[in-house]
């Protein structure tokens, strides 16, 4: 059932159509462009597997042999097996409006619980020493503010207050905003950056290029507002690029691909064996700071978190063996 990226070839009449159908779907329902591209895929690959067949024409037995394919074949975790479940669920319920009783019995993948993976301080130390420039910046950001990688990269301008110290993060996971605290060491490298994208954005309005991409329909009701210092990116890319969502030429931000790599080569080159990414320095971030005595519940805002229990993992890595427990050989 299940054949991966094989399949079947040729493109079936309907797939484009009803493709298009999901990305307006999920543009109605405010998805992000990355859940978008995920769903397209996923539901292309699950009408590949079933030779072209219309999903009017499947049901519950396809759907579990599809999941059951990713899991024993494509040998994918439960949280990609849990994605592909989604991207079928939101195709049934949302785009084909097709309420069937089954979708309801179709079990998701336990996902196993994993500690995260925690740089001790000499280690982030370390990594950024071997970081330099933009990428150094945005190191230094997440691990000093706990910020997302993404949150990071979309961060605008006007979403920095060097005069309280703070940056509001905004649209996070879930779609909350935050305040997360602007490290010092931080302030005058931020300044250079914030002036950077301030002329970048003054160059593209001479050269008529449109602004920045605006959430929510802003752009219709502030025209003008993407051109305005304040909506810049902090970290935006070098040259401008096509609008996919509005087919309008505009600067955007940078690939947040380039930081990865950077981190990847920082950490190599550190010689630091732990499998570390963008997101351990935000791990590292919320376990040294209750290390250093603050609440959890402070550390659960500064995180984002809307659970308490998930900030709770962290107590289970910090910097005194398991569980922290001291040893009783060395009592």
């Amino acid at each position: 059932m299940w054949r991966g990226k094989q399949g079947v070839s040729g493109n079936p009449a309907h797939t484009p159509g009803l493709l298009q159908k999901v990305r307006q779907r999920c543009r109605l329902c405010h998805y992000s462009i990355r859940t978008e591209q995920a769903y397209v895929a996923w539901i292309w690959r699950f009408i590949r597997a079933n030779g072209g067949k219309h999903p009017r024409g499947m049901g519950k037995a396809e759907v579990e042999a599809f999941l059951t394919g990713l899991a024993t074949e494509g040998q994918v975790a439960a949280s990609t097996q849990n994605q592909a479940l989604s991207a079928l669920l939101f195709l049934y319920q949302k785009v084909l409006e097709m309420q069937l009783r089954w979708l309801d019995d179709v079990v998701r993948a336990k996902r196993p619980r994993r500690l995260p993976v925690v740089l001790s301080r000499s280690e982030v130390d370390r990594l950024m020493a071997m970081l330099d420039g933009q990428a150094w910046l945005q190191a230094g950001l997440l691990y000093g503010t706990g910020m997302r990688l993404m949150e990071c990269i979309r961060m605008r301008v006007k979403d920095v207050d060097f005069e309280r110290r703070e940056i509001t993060v905004r649209a996070g996971k879930g779609g909350g905003d935050r305040r997360v605290p602007l490290p010092q060491r931080l302030q005058d490298p931020l300044r250079l950056a914030v002036e950077r994208a301030g002329l970048l954005g003054a160059q593209d309005r001479l050269a008529g290029i449109g602004g920045v991409w605006l959430p929510h329909a802003l752009a219709r009701k502030y025209p003008n507002a993407g051109n305005e210092p304040g909506w810049q990116y902090v970290f935006p890319a070098a040259s401008p690029s096509l609008d996919p969502s509005s087919g309008v030429v505009r600067r955007h931000h940078v690939d947040e691909a380039t930081l990865q790599r950077a981190v990847q080569r920082a950490r190599q080159r550190a010689g630091i064996i732990k499998p570390a990414t963008c997101h351990t320095l935000r791990h590292s971030f919320a376990t040294h700071l209750l290390e250093a005595g603050y609440d959890i519940r402070t550390i659960q805002e500064l995180l984002g978190h809307k659970d308490v229990a998930t900030t709770q993992i962290y107590t289970h890595v910090l910097n005194r063996g398991g569980l922290g427990v001291r040893s009783p050989l060395d009592g």
